[in-house]
């Protein structure tokens, strides 16, 4: 399929994972049998895992939001980086919720056919998460902020 449709659909799960339309973004963008190359803890197969995965993300996160911010498109695949924001009101990975705002980064590469993801790569920030939540030595330090501390010392 052509990069248009792709880019297309990718943009929709966006807009739907943002209004925590969970189902609908999930069979919009992946294929019933896509296969995730870098699943998350304890996410089980095709698509019905990454259901799972995004409901317990949206769950420990209710007001999740993805925001792209480089896409690198060809005919089949899109690669991007994107920013997640939310803030921690339900149990994620063990812990309780904390009402700590989160803000990390990923990267996801995603194999298309037919207009939808058959195999994914990439990875979010979760140590970051867990710092930011108080989970993981590292404080909540966000990770602009230690980009910053970097550079100016």
């Amino acid at each position: 399929m052509s990069a248009e449709l792709n880019t297309s659909t990718q943009e929709r799960a966006a807009a739907l994972l943002n209004n925590g339309e969970i189902d609908a973004f999930v069979d919009t963008l992946f294929a019933v049998d896509a296969v995730d190359h870098d699943p998350a803890p304890g996410q089980g197969p095709g698509r019905e895992g990454f259901r799972s995965f995004f409901r317990t993300l949206t769950t420990a996160f209710p007001d999740a939001h993805l925001e792209p911010a480089v896409n690198v498109v060809d005919d089949d695949k899109i690669a991007f980086a994107y920013t997640l924001t939310g803030t921690h009101r339900g149990e994620f990975q063990g812990v309780a919720p904390t009402g700590e705002r989160i803000e990390v980064r990923g990267l996801q590469i995603g194999r298309f056919e037919n207009g939808q993801i058959v195999e994914r790569w990439g990875s979010t920030d979760e140590l970051g998460i867990m710092q930011q939540i108080g989970a993981a030595p590292g404080g909540q330090q966000s990770l602009a902020d230690k980009v910053k501390g970097v550079f100016s010392g």
